[in-house]
């Protein structure tokens, strides 16, 4: 089917909204789709339009400090990291109220993302129910982990870190799904990693498979970097419509 993409403003939070152009004034699934750090909500368009193309409204948010959104990033490491997701965390709702309350979603939501989007993915995952469907691509469940290992880079390049930094991202306890996997609740998860990826480490993300092996995980692990190719792009698609077994249209 053809796509079309439409640009919108969600309150202040710039979005693209992609969807079948026979479509579009149609109640349908939706789908909130997170880019990656340090890039923005148009990288994520050949994704958005295979989704779009199978039935489902796709919304592409920019994260806080990225895009039309983009500030310089604070010089304290994960600073401006942590607050982008953190920021992700709070509009999610917001957005899904949106195109809820305009008549343009039903009941059936799903999310993904890439990378930092592949974290919040899983964070959302820990306190909205009402997500049916995901899919961590080049992310993690392990927030904690992820931020300890930020830590150890910080001390051995001998960065600056607040004394307190512990307790100031003691929230992520609350968000991570590898301490809290009861959230997950048989709700389908897509993961996909390579084992060469040098910035989110695989190593968490396959231990949280194996601890959860009763989990409604659908896990690819495979030879590649920090980088997603249209393959994968068509395994996140095929996982979708495959959940939604037709009910898209």
């Amino acid at each position: 089917m053809k796509t079309i993409v439409r640009k919108r403003l969600v309150g202040n939070i710039p979005v693209l909204e992609v969807v079948a152009e026979k479509l579009r004034g149609n109640k349908l699934p939706l789908i909130i789709y997170y880019h990656g750090w340090q890039i923005n909500k148009t990288l994520m368009l050949t994704q958005a339009r295979k989704l779009a193309a199978e039935g489902l409204r796709v919304v592409l948010p920019d994260a806080p400090n990225h895009g039309e959104r983009a500030r310089e990033i604070s010089p304290i490491p994960s600073l401006t990291f942590w607050n982008s997701i953190h920021g992700n965390l709070f509009e999610f709702d917001y957005i899904v109220a949106y195109f809820q309350s305009r008549d343009l979603a039903d009941e059936r939501l799903a999310v993904g993302g890439i990378s930092m989007g592949g974290m919040t993915t899983t964070a959302l995952l820990t306190q909205h129910p009402e997500i049916q469907a995901a899919a961590c691509v080049m992310g993690t469940p392990s927030l904690i982990h992820y931020r300890d290992r930020i830590m150890g880079h910080a001390q051995t390049l001998n960065f600056h870190l607040p004394k307190d930094y512990r307790a100031l991202t003691q929230w992520l306890e609350l968000y991570d799904l590898s301490l809290n996997p009861e959230r997950l609740a048989n709700r389908p998860l897509f993961i996909w990693h390579g084992d060469e990826d040098e910035r989110v480490p695989i190593e968490p993300v396959q231990a949280f498979v194996a601890d959860n092996p009763a989990a409604n995980i659908e896990a690819h692990f495979t030879k590649a970097g920090h980088l997603v190719d249209i393959a994968t792009m068509d395994l996140v698609t095929d996982f979708f419509c495959r959940f939604f077994q037709g009910k898209l249209i």
